[in-house]
Order: C-alpha cells, then structure tokens, then sequence
C-alpha cells in the first residue's frame, strides 16, 4: 500500500472512485444490480427515477468501471462490473452493520 501511496496518480484515481459513491441513486441502482442484470425500464422502476435520470447515473458508473452493459436487440442490459464491486458493496453493509 505505501508503494501505492506513493504515486500521486493513484491517489486521484482512488478519490474518483469513491466519488462516484457520493450518490445515494448510483448506490441504489448498484444494489439493484447486486443479483444480476436489468435493463433500465426495470432500474428506474425499482430505483424510483426517470429512465433519463438512470441512464444519466448508468454512463457515470459504466465510465468509472463499475457496471458492463450487454446490448440484446434494441434492450441493453446492465450488470457489476465484476467481483470486485460485490465485495465493496458488501463490505461497506457490513461495516455499517457493526
């Protein structure tokens, strides 16, 4: 971690990251996606936003590398990213559970 710390570069990129969970909708429509993928009708119905306002949050999170998208037809699918999102927002519950 010290090596890490070290590069300057890292340190902004890190607090891009957690900027991007700066946003109780972007942290919504993650937990949503927690079990698999939706597409952004069902999003914005269950996240309680206009479609606009999801696929607005959607490009955000897809640029910081946090979902995927998968186009089937005119629909498009949204997704984690990987593994590695779960594991954040499963440690921030838990942190928050204590």
């Amino acid at each position: 971690m010290e090596q890490f710390l070290r590069n300057e570069d890292n340190l902004i990129d890190m607090a891009e990251l957690f900027k991007v969970f700066g946003d109780s909708t972007r942290i919504k429509i993650l937990c949503c996606l927690f079990d698999g993928e939706l597409y952004v009708q069902e999003l914005a119905e269950r996240v309680g936003a206009s479609q606009s306002a999801i696929s607005h949050q959607l490009r955000l999170l897809k640029q910081a590398k946090l979902v995927k998208s998968r186009r089937q037809g005119k629909l498009v699918g949204y997704s984690l990213a990987d593994e590695h999102v779960k594991t954040i927002l499963g440690m921030a519950k838990e942190h928050l559970e204590e």
